[in-house]
Protein backbone atom coordinates (compact mmCIF):
# COMPACT_ATOMS: atom_id res chain seq x y z
CA UNK A 1 0.00 0.00 0.00
CA UNK A 2 1.27 3.48 -0.91
CA UNK A 3 0.68 6.41 1.42
CA UNK A 4 1.18 10.05 0.55
CA UNK A 5 0.31 13.47 1.87
CA UNK A 6 -1.12 16.28 -0.26
CA UNK A 7 -3.16 19.41 0.35
CA UNK A 8 -6.21 21.00 -1.20
CA UNK A 9 -5.52 24.22 -3.14
CA UNK A 10 -7.64 27.36 -2.91
CA UNK A 11 -9.33 26.15 -6.13
CA UNK A 12 -10.24 22.79 -4.55
CA UNK A 13 -7.57 20.92 -6.49
CA UNK A 14 -5.37 18.16 -5.12
CA UNK A 15 -2.15 16.72 -6.47
CA UNK A 16 -1.78 12.95 -6.57
CA UNK A 17 1.82 12.12 -5.58
CA UNK A 18 4.00 11.14 -8.57
CA UNK A 19 4.60 7.63 -7.25
CA UNK A 20 0.83 7.01 -7.22
CA UNK A 21 -0.03 8.52 -10.61
CA UNK A 22 2.62 6.93 -12.81
CA UNK A 23 -0.01 4.71 -14.53
CA UNK A 24 -2.51 7.54 -15.05
CA UNK A 25 -2.82 9.52 -18.28
CA UNK A 26 -3.26 13.29 -18.45
CA UNK A 27 -6.96 14.12 -18.70
CA UNK A 28 -8.05 10.70 -17.42
CA UNK A 29 -11.45 10.82 -15.72
CA UNK A 30 -11.48 9.77 -12.08
CA UNK A 31 -14.40 8.64 -9.96
CA UNK A 32 -14.36 10.05 -6.44
CA UNK A 33 -16.65 8.71 -3.75
CA UNK A 34 -17.02 10.20 -0.30
CA UNK A 35 -18.26 7.98 2.48
CA UNK A 36 -18.18 9.85 5.76
CA UNK A 37 -14.57 10.94 6.23
CA UNK A 38 -13.22 8.44 3.68
CA UNK A 39 -12.52 9.34 0.04
CA UNK A 40 -12.08 6.73 -2.67
CA UNK A 41 -10.49 7.68 -5.99
CA UNK A 42 -10.62 5.31 -8.96
CA UNK A 43 -9.94 5.67 -12.70
CA UNK A 44 -13.32 5.66 -14.45
CA UNK A 45 -12.04 3.64 -17.43
CA UNK A 46 -11.25 0.66 -15.16
CA UNK A 47 -14.92 0.23 -14.36
CA UNK A 48 -17.27 -2.03 -16.25
CA UNK A 49 -19.10 -0.09 -19.01
CA UNK A 50 -22.57 -0.52 -17.48
CA UNK A 51 -21.41 0.70 -14.06
CA UNK A 52 -19.59 3.63 -15.66
CA UNK A 53 -22.80 4.62 -17.50
CA UNK A 54 -24.82 4.35 -14.27
CA UNK A 55 -22.37 6.57 -12.41
CA UNK A 56 -22.33 9.18 -15.19
CA UNK A 57 -26.14 9.13 -15.27
CA UNK A 58 -26.32 9.56 -11.48
CA UNK A 59 -23.90 12.50 -11.65
CA UNK A 60 -25.94 14.15 -14.42
CA UNK A 61 -29.16 13.57 -12.45
CA UNK A 62 -27.64 15.12 -9.31
CA UNK A 63 -26.51 18.10 -11.40
CA UNK A 64 -30.07 18.52 -12.74
CA UNK A 65 -31.57 18.39 -9.22
CA UNK A 66 -29.05 21.00 -8.09
CA UNK A 67 -30.08 23.30 -10.96
CA UNK A 68 -33.73 22.71 -10.09
CA UNK A 69 -33.16 23.65 -6.42
CA UNK A 70 -31.38 26.86 -7.49
CA UNK A 71 -34.25 27.75 -9.79
CA UNK A 72 -32.10 27.57 -12.92
CA UNK A 73 -33.58 24.34 -14.28
CA UNK A 74 -34.57 24.54 -17.94
CA UNK A 75 -37.56 22.80 -19.50
CA UNK A 76 -36.78 21.19 -22.86
CA UNK A 77 -38.73 19.60 -25.64
CA UNK A 78 -38.56 15.80 -25.72
CA UNK A 79 -36.32 15.63 -28.80
CA UNK A 80 -33.85 18.19 -27.42
CA UNK A 81 -33.71 16.30 -24.11
CA UNK A 82 -33.07 12.96 -25.85
CA UNK A 83 -30.37 14.54 -28.04
CA UNK A 84 -28.64 15.84 -24.92
CA UNK A 85 -28.82 12.41 -23.29
CA UNK A 86 -27.20 10.81 -26.33
CA UNK A 87 -24.32 13.31 -26.20
CA UNK A 88 -23.14 12.02 -22.80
Amino acid sequence: MDVGITRVSSKGQIVIPLSMRKNLSEGEEMLIIREGERYILKPLDEMKPALKEDILFAAKTEEAFSEYRKGSFQTKEKDAFLDELESW
